[in-house]
């Protein structure tokens, strides 16, 4: 390598001989560090070379293992894998046999013990041992169950084990009945349907029941026969059927007729149950009473059939008697509810203190049948009911003024009473304000005994507060007394009760304005007798409204002293509801006035005797009409109201008549002397009509009071002086407005009269002007 390098430096010298030194040297030092480099990769070739060298030997070995493995991934598709899939098919096959093997022998087994089940029953139903064939039975169709539920695997002989299920179990049923029928056995009357006491009376039940006293007898235990029953999921059915008839023809009857009595009767081989009839019994018995007697009947039930434990499916141990009564308790509890502890309920406050031993007797007789077992110990229906009597007593209390209040409310309206100031109800002494004493109820004769003390030194008149003398309805008089009795019972209870009863007083008082005006519109509307008395009636109750809260509100132990204990708003509305009704018979009445004056044909052209006579037929028939209405309302209204209503009728006539004199152009002397003749009827006869009382001699005071009743009374009487005057005496009469018929007519009115009564002359417009 040297002489090579050596060699090639000559040769550069030589072949550039022309350069100068300088560049030689330069290209000289390039050309050395040159072959530095050229050593540097002769090191680095011949280091490198070994590694190549085993690195191509790896791949030669990679080379050969990618040849083998080919070679084995050959070998393993084309034999081994062949032989695996084999081996799969064959593992799958046998599985399968294994399985449908094994499903075979569970079927044979389940048809095998079908079997046996089926005929271990035949042999244990001949035997008469109920409740092994039972057993039986159900592992039959326990197999059979199973083998229907197996899918994909069906035989058509299940079919025909199911029959046969069927069949056997029909014919075990039907085996238990028999032996029911000869245990329990009904003597029912001839109409099983009929509730009547005569029927009842015919009612018994046998129970074969009694422990026998021959062993060899073939009658089967009651047990074997319940618990046959119970296996078989039969029990409920027969049971049930039992307690219907246990309900309908021994409890219920016991409980609906007070005069049945349970007799039991007991003999070798047989235990009767039936009735019999006192003749002397109550209408209705207590609720002890009764307890006693159905008490009675369970204890037997319990001794000689109820008392039998039981292996209920899924339930465990329990007694026919728990069955029996999860099935009619709720139906025979609902009966003595209904039929015996309402009816026991108190009508009247003092007597709920003896209901406590009602309470007790429920209490007792619970407690009886939950040691019968008959009830579980949570039920306490019964004794819940009797203890909230105070609700209760309320409750058929308030119903009960409800519905007396309603009946009076529809009784006829015209049996009336005469009320007079010393005939008011009863009303309470009222306390001193100062002295803190409660309230003392009394029943007073009437008021007029004494003065009304409302105050240390102050005293009024015992007609102070007082009605006027009227008449109102027996049953409004009867419906007054019943709420303040109502709230009397209501002082003595407790606060709810008090509180519910203060309440149902208001509820009848609203009821009222509901039902009669509703219950009797029809003859309120045609009769004014009726709505006079019915305006009375409401007038009546108004006014014991006011006063009716107040008289109880310091009753001592109520709780009326702490509550706004008042019916004075009711009060507008009865006085309303009065007053409308007696004003739509007034406008009636009105009316009809109208329609007889309007036959009148005006009182015009009286010189016409037909005119004259419709005209004096409209007056006597409106007189009439005023007498009539003045006998039905006589000793009914009260006075005043009387007079009133009697006056405004009175004074439509009067002022009707008047408006149609006034009307007419031309009155003619004749007119004249024949309209006088029919005013000075009514001003004769008009009077008359105001009879307010019974008495006739104490009637003329009223009579001779029309002036103030009756409006158009000076007016009608002015009315006649001018159809009888002359020109002079109408001007004197006027008075330059000042006079008495310039107070009951207008310039205008008497002008036109004048204009009707006298011809035109000087002295007719000589009066006229003066008339201003």
């Amino acid at each position: 390598m040297a002489a090579r390098e050596g060699s090639l430096v000559a040769a550069v010298l030589e072949h550039s001989g022309r350069l100068d030194k300088e560049h030689l040297g330069a290209r000289v030092g390039r050309l050395s560090r040159r072959g530095e480099v050229c050593t540097m990769i002769n090191k680095k070739y011949v280091e490198f070379l070994p590694g190549m060298r085993g690195a191509e030997d790896l791949v030669a070995q990679v080379e050969g293992l990618t040849s083998n493995i080919d070679q084995l991934k050959g070998h393993i598709e084309n034999e081994v894998q062949r032989d695996l899939n084999v081996a799969g098919a064959e593992f799958t096959e046998l599985k399968q046999q294994l399985e449908r093997d094994t499903l075979v022998l569970s079927v044979l087994k389940k048809l095998q013990e079908f079997d046996t089940a089926v005929r271990e029953f035949h042999s244990a139903l001949l035997e008469e041992q109920y409740v092994t064939a039972a057993q039986q039975l159900e592992k039959a169709r326990s197999s059979l169950r199973i083998l229907e539920s197996r899918k994909g695997f069906e035989l058509k002989i299940l079919k025909a084990l199911g029959k046969e299920l069927v069949v056997q179990t029909q014919n075990i049923i039907y085996h238990l009945w028999q032996e029911w029928q000869k245990l329990i056995v009904w003597k029912l009357p001839p109409s099983k349907g009929s509730s009547s006491l005569e029927a009842v009376v015919l009612s018994e039940l046998h129970l074969h029941t009694v422990p026998p006293q021959d062993k060899d007898t073939a009658v089967p235990p009651v047990a074997a026969v319940l618990q046959a029953l119970a296996v078989l999921g039969e029990l409920h059915y027969k049971l049930k059927d039992f307690g219907h008839f246990l309900l309908q023809y021994i409890l219920k009857p016991l409980i609906l007729h007070p005069s049945l009595e349970p007799v039991s009767e007991e003999q070798p081989d047989v235990f009767i149950l039936r009735f019999e009839s006192q003749e002397l019994a109550l209408d209705e018995a207590s609720p002890m009473e009764v307890f006693d007697k159905i008490k009675l009947v369970f204890e037997v039930l319990h001794k000689y059939l109820l008392n039998v434990p039981l292996e209920q499916p899924g339930e465990g141990k329990v007694t026919l008697a728990e069955l029996l009564g999860e099935l009619i308790w709720e139906e025979l509890s609902d009966c003595l509810i209904h039929n015996c502890l309402v009816k026991s309920i108190p009508t009247n406050s003092s007597k709920l203190e003896q209901y406590k031993e009602v309470i007790k007797s429920t209490e007792e007789f619970e407690k009886a049948l939950k040691k019968m077992q008959f009830l579980k110990e949570d039920t306490t229906a019964l004794l819940k009911y009797a203890c909230n009597v105070n609700s209760h007593f309320a409750n058929k209390k308030c119903q009960d003024v409800i519905m007396a209040a309603r009946n009076l409310m529809t009784s006829e309206i015209h049996n009336t009473v005469k009320i007079t100031p010393d005939s008011s109800v009863a009303l309470p002494e009222l306390p001193d304000p100062g002295s803190g004493d409660h309230l003392k109820m009394h029943r007073a004769s009437n008021l007029h005994s004494g003065m009304v003390n409302v105050g240390s030194e102050s005293r009024l008149s015992p007609l102070t507060l007082s009605l006027p003398p009227c008449r109102i309805s027996s049953s409004v008089q009867q419906l007054v007394e019943l709420a303040y009795h109502t709230l009397l019972e209501a002082t003595a209870s407790t606060d709810l009760c008090c509180l519910q009863l203060f309440n149902c007083v208001r509820d009848i008082f609203q009821l009222f304005c509901e039902v009669v005006p509703t219950y009797h519109r029809e003859n309120l509307q045609k009769l004014p007798q009726l709505a006079a008395i019915h305006h009375n009636n409401c007038m009546y109750i108004a006014h014991h409204l006011l006063t009716l809260g107040h008289q109880f509100r310091y009753s001592s132990a109520s709780v009326l002293s702490s509550v706004a204990v008042t019916f004075v708003d009711l009060v507008p509305g009865f006085r309303r509801l009065g007053v409308e009704c007696f004003l739509a018979q007034m406008r009636v009445q009105k009316g009809e006035i109208l329609e007889r004056l309007s036959s009148a044909r005006n009182f015009s052209n009286m010189d016409d005797e037909e005119n004259y006579r419709a005209a004096n037929k409209a007056i006597k028939q409106v007189l009439h009409q005023l007498r009539r209405l003045g006998m039905v309302w006589q000793d009914v209204l009260p006075v005043n109201v009387y007079c009133k209503a009697m006056g405004t009728l009175l004074n439509t006539a009067l002022a009707e008549i008047v408006t149609r004199i006034v009307a007419l152009e031309d009155i003619s002397a004749e007119d004249a002397d024949r309209l006088y003749s029919l005013c000075r009827i009514m001003v004769e006869e008009g009077p008359q009509v105001f009879t307010p009382l019974l008495e006739e001699d104490k009637n003329k005071k009223y009579q001779e009071e029309v002036p103030v009743c009756v409006q158009n009374w000076m007016t009608f009487k002015e009315l006649m002086i001018i159809l009888q005057a002359n020109l002079q005496e109408i001007v004197d009469q006027w008075a330059d407005g000042k006079g008495p018929l310039a107070k009951e007519f207008s310039a205008a009115e008497v002008k036109s009269l004048i204009r009707a009564l006298f011809q035109n002359t000087e002295r007719r417009a000589a009066a006229l002007a003066k008339i201003k």
